[in-house]
This record gives structure tokens, sequence and C-alpha cells, in this order.
């Protein structure tokens, strides 16, 4: 039997190991905080007030550990964040930051927290707008292995989840503010209209992808889940614009973006079942492990939006059935939640101890 390890000793140990973590923090952790921030929304829809609440409150820490992570990895691996931003099948998970922010700031507005809302709203729109510019330069143009299109995946989706997540929260505060809601209602437009084209050609270049290049079930990761949430985020964003009050720019596309919602909403349910058999393929006709990965939010996060997005659509549009699916598909989320949650902090502890055991 070993010696027990010395309290300072066992700090040693638990710094390196944190320090390692960080090192290898992954760029799309943030899906966490998107996550469990959509489930406190989907709760709060479903009038389970003090579950939503307390999502709300464990998505708070959670962004604030992550921003003190991230933080942490740009100040002393930087170089480690620009091998992330040079490889295309990581750098778009860089997008998570934007979309975990807006995703809290819409849940804090929902609760008349308009002011700490309004500065998520600057600090994603910001984010949204220097990585939307310079993630597919580094990751896509400049990358220097051709072709680059092998190399597409599920997380070039985020880009738009993190595109429309800036039009949701504009869209949130704007009921709520007493000046600024043309320009909010400008920005909740603008973002939901390049949303729209992106999806449109970040599906074309995955499909290709999938269709030209060899595809394994090694390569069929969770992230794929993304193209799923990225229609469900954009009906969301859609119903509230279409509830926005009388705008320039509300009153000029409501009527589309309305219709657009509802073709959105038919998209995305219509790739759920691929994406369960897809699944199964890997892990049940293929064996490919299933363990705990970061990547894993990146499921959870689409179906809770799934939820939300029925929700929000069957409202805004008067769809009752929508809004029925919508109801249900929220509690399957939050049970999945549980799942990847325990597993996570399952994960974290093991690796903890193994540190311990081997420091």
């Amino acid at each position: 039997m070993s010696p027990t390890k010395p309290p300072a000793g066992r700090a040693a140990i638990l710094h390196a190991d944190l320090r390692d973590g960080v090192r290898t923090l992954h760029p799309g952790y943030f899906a966490l905080v998107m996550a469990t921030g959509i489930l406190s929304i989907a709760m709060r829809n479903q009038r389970a007030l003090a579950l939503s609440v307390a999502l709300m409150w464990l998505t708070v820490v959670e962004y604030v550990v992550l921003v003190a992570l991230t933080a942490w990895r740009a100040v002393r691996f930087s170089r480690e964040i620009g091998e992330d931003l040079e490889d295309p099948r990581r750098a778009f998970g860089q997008f998570t930051l934007v979309a975990g922010t807006d995703v809290l700031g819409t849940r804090l507005a929902l609760d008349a927290h308009h002011v700490i809302a309004f500065v998520l709203l600057v600090v994603g729109w910001v984010a949204w707008l220097v990585l939307g510019y310079v993630v597919p330069w580094t990751a896509v143009l400049g990358h220097a292995r051709r072709p680059v299109l092998q190399d597409a995946n599920g997380t070039w989706f985020i880009w738009v989840v993190a595109t429309q997540s800036v039009a949701v929260l504009a869209a949130a505060l704007e009921p709520g503010v007493s000046a600024g809601r043309d320009e909010l209602a400008l920005l909740a437009v603008f973002s939901w209209s390049v949303g729209v084209f992106l999806y449109a050609g970040n599906g074309v270049l995955v499909t290709c992808r999938l269709l030209v290049y060899s595809f394994g079930p090694e390569d069929l990761t969770a992230p794929y889940w993304v193209a799923m949430g990225a229609t469900a985020i954009t009906v969301v964003a859609g119903a509230r614009i279409v509830e926005m009050a009388d705008a320039p720019f509300v009153a000029a596309t409501r009527g589309l973006v309305a219709g657009a919602s509802v073709l959105f909403w038919a998209f995305g349910t219509w790739l759920i079942p691929p994406l369960l058999a897809a699944g199964f393929w890997r892990h049940c006709i293929h064996d490919v492990p299933l363990r705990y990965e970061p990547t894993l939010w990146s499921i959870v996060f689409p179906l809770g939006m799934y939820g939300v997005a029925g929700n929000f659509l069957g409202n805004a549009d008067h769809l009752p059935f929508v809004r029925h699916i919508g109801d249900v598909e929220s509690w399957i989320a939050l049970a999945v939640w549980v799942v990847v949650f325990l597993a996570m902090v399952r994960h974290l502890a093991f690796s903890t101890r193994a540190a311990l055991a081997h420091g």
C-alpha cells in the first residue's frame, strides 16, 4: 500500500492536473452553458419555476468558471488556442462562447435582469463579429492542407447557432426596454437573416463532405446533432421576431420570418430520426464506446432547443400540436441533461482520483 501523500503534495498534483486540463480545454466546452441555459428556459416554459431558477444559477456558475478557464488558457497557452483556430475540425467550437453568452443573457432577460442581459448581448455580438471573420479565415481559407472540405463536420453549424443566438437575445430584450427598440429589431432581423444563409452554406459543405469522402462510425461525432439544433434556434429566433413590437425591419419581414420558421421546424423534425439511427449505427452496430466527452453537450443543447422551439413557435403561430411536441421534448431533453451531467461529474471525479494515484 502506497503511503498517504501529504496535503502539500496533493495540492501540487491537483494544480498540475488542473493546469493540464486548461491546456487541453475543448474549444466547444461552452456547449455546457448552452445546454444548461436552454433547459432553464424550457423548464420556465413548463412552469417548473424552482427547477428553472436552479438551472439558471447553475448556468451562471458554469459560465463564470469557463470564462475564467478560457482566460487562463488564453494567457498561458496561446499556442494551443492558435492550433485550435487553425484546425477545421475544432475551430468552429469557439462559437459556443458566443452562443453560451447569449443563451445565458436570454434566460436572465426573461427574469427582467435587463442590464446584465444587455451587457451579455454586447459581449456576444462583439465575440460573434470577431470570430465570424477570424475562424473561417484561419480554419478554412488560410488552412495549408487541401482540400479543407474533408474536415467539414457538424461543428460548423455552431456558427449558425451563435448567429441566431444574437437574434434571440436581441428579441428577448426588446419588450423590456423603452429606448433602442428599433435598433434591437434591426439586430434581431439582421442576425436571423445571416444565420439562414449560413445554414444553407454550411449545409451544402457538410453534405458534400459526407458524399465525397469516406465516412466511418468514428467520424459520426455528437456535434452532427447541431445540424438539428441550428434549425431549432432559427425557429426560436423567428418566433421571437414575429412577437416583437412593430418596427420597420420587423414589419417588413414578419410574414417571411413566420413562414420560414415553420419550414425550419419541419426540417429539424425530419432530421431527428436519421440522427438517432446514426447513433445506433455508431454505437450498437460498430461498437464505438459511448463515454463522456465534452462534445456530448452538443446533443443535449439541440434537444433542449427543439423543445423550446416547439413551445415558442406553437404560441407565436397558434399551432397547439407543435407546442405539445415541444412540451414533451423539453422533459426528454431534461432527462438527457441529467444523464450527461452525472457522467461529466463522474468523469471529473475519476480524473482527479487518477491524478492523485499517479502523482
